[in-house]
């Protein structure tokens, strides 16, 4: 595996449903850059209600996703369409897990989440049921806390040093929209270092699973 390429952002406005937002969703590919706890160097975080932070601190995606995308949507996509920091040429061999570390030279990162799709990101594809599709698609990639912060460039190369006995992204991400999920799989996937947005949606859900209220509210995403 290799680090493909790194993608930053300045703020920009955008129209969300006639509604003009600032968004750090437009990224620009550079060649190299500093990964501290909070995100990479140069980047800029909008919206902290739903983004950003310790335990979001960088967005990955596949190059080996991007390449289905294209098929799917029959047209190249530039680094970064989906707003992610880092590109990785592929996620390597079996799935992801919550959990999984990702050694890129000095820095080491900790798979935390999966990216919820939002009118954000339909807005910048100029498709607002586009996050509809990225949703059906189950090709999230991920959000990662800096565990090790240093430099970064494109083209190292990465090593997956993968986990055991946690949740995988894609079962979290499936869980975020089954609102009716039982406390038994609430409780396995609290179990997995997950971020904390997500552990907030997980332990309010458990809380009203096991006092036997009705769904909390969906997590919210970009």
């Amino acid at each position: 595996m290799r680090l493909e390429s790194i993608q930053i952002a300045a703020p920009r406005t955008l129209d969300v449903a006639g509604r003009a937002i600032e968004t750090g969703i437009f990224k620009t590919s550079v060649g190299d850059a500093s990964v501290g706890r909070l995100g990479v160097s140069g980047d800029s975080v909008v919206n902290r209600k739903h983004h950003g932070g310790p335990d979001q601190a960088v967005y990955v995606y596949s190059a080996q996703d991007y390449a289905w995308w294209e098929a799917e949507l029959d047209g190249e996509l530039a680094p970064g369409t989906f707003g992610e920091n880092l590109t990785f040429a592929d996620f390597g061999v079996g799935e992801v897990m919550i959990g999984d570390r990702w050694r890129l030279g000095e820095v080491l990162l900790e798979t935390t989440a999966p990216r919820i799709p939002c009118a954000t990101l339909g807005a910048k594809m100029a498709d607002p049921e586009f996050p509809r599709r990225f949703r059906a698609a189950r090709r999230p990639g991920f959000y990662a806390r800096v565990v090790e912060p240093g430099p970064v460039r494109a083209g190292i190369e990465i090593q997956r040093i993968a986990t055991t006995g946690t949740i995988p992204l894609l079962e979290l991400f499936d869980l975020v929209y089954d609102r009716e999920a039982d406390a038994p799989r609430l409780q396995r996937a609290l179990l997995a270092p997950v971020a904390e947005r997500a552990r907030a949606d997980l332990e309010r859900r458990l809380a009203r699973s096991v006092a036997g209220g009705g769904a909390a509210t969906p997590l919210t995403g970009g």
